[in-house]
């Protein structure tokens, strides 16, 4: 793949969506998207278009991701939870930053691919991928950040819940289109301080609750 095109979508396309920060920038150049589309699909690596995946999945667009790394903010020794590994993306520029990433992809072979495709970044890279439903999840203050690649159709404390004090959660939310990104950041025991960020459309996360239907 072209240096060139990897160059064209971080300044064409992440940096014009108002992503600014050059950790984040320099982290998605390092990152081989490439590597991380399945085979098929390589020669859309870089274009702005959604890309499928095994399972019905699709790979988040990178300004998409730009937005969410530079919304969560992560510092080099955090640990982040991860939502949908999916091809492990996200996970690979998440690494790139410095955090330890713990992922959680519903789908066994989803979790095969992405881990194969995070084994480039080398053995000693600090992740994990589960296969789990993250609906199951109990973790209580576990995480400085968490990332949710799925939307919420109704929000769900369980997620902020197992944010430690000063943690952030990268959730989307809503049952009708467009959804609301937001950012939520843990600031005490009980207060939890909620900045939207964009409107954007999410597939739904497995098994989360829908929202009530009233017949009349």
């Amino acid at each position: 793949m072209s240096s060139d095109a990897l160059e064209q979508m971080v300044e064409q396309q992440v940096r014009t969506w108002d992503v600014l920060d050059d950790r984040i920038l320099d982290a998605m150049r390092a990152v081989p998207r490439e590597q991380f589309v399945p085979r098929v699909w390589r020669g859309l690596a870089f274009a702005d278009c959604d890309i499928a995946l095994p399972c019905g999945k699709r790979m988040l667009r990178p300004m998409i991701v730009g937005r969410i790394l530079q919304s969560l903010a992560v510092r080099p020794g955090e640990r982040v939870l991860e939502v949908g590994t999916g091809s492990g993306y996200l996970t690979a520029c998440l690494l790139r930053l410095g955090a330890r990433v713990r992922s959680l992809e519903l789908h066994e072979p989803l979790a095969t691919q992405a881990r194969e495709n995070l084994a480039i970044l080398g053995a000693s890279a600090p992740v994990e991928v589960i296969t789990a439903d993250a609906m199951a999840l109990t973790d209580q203050s576990a995480y400085d950040a968490i990332v949710l690649t799925a939307s919420l159709p109704v929000y769900q404390p369980r997620f902020e819940q197992a944010l430690r004090p000063g943690g952030r959660l990268f959730v989307v939310v809503g049952a009708r289109q467009p959804q609301q990104a937001t950012l939520v950041r843990r600031a005490g025991e009980r207060d939890f301080v909620r900045e939207p960020q964009f409107e954007t459309v999410f597939e739904p996360l497995e098994h989360a609750p829908l929202p009530p239907v009233f017949g009349f």
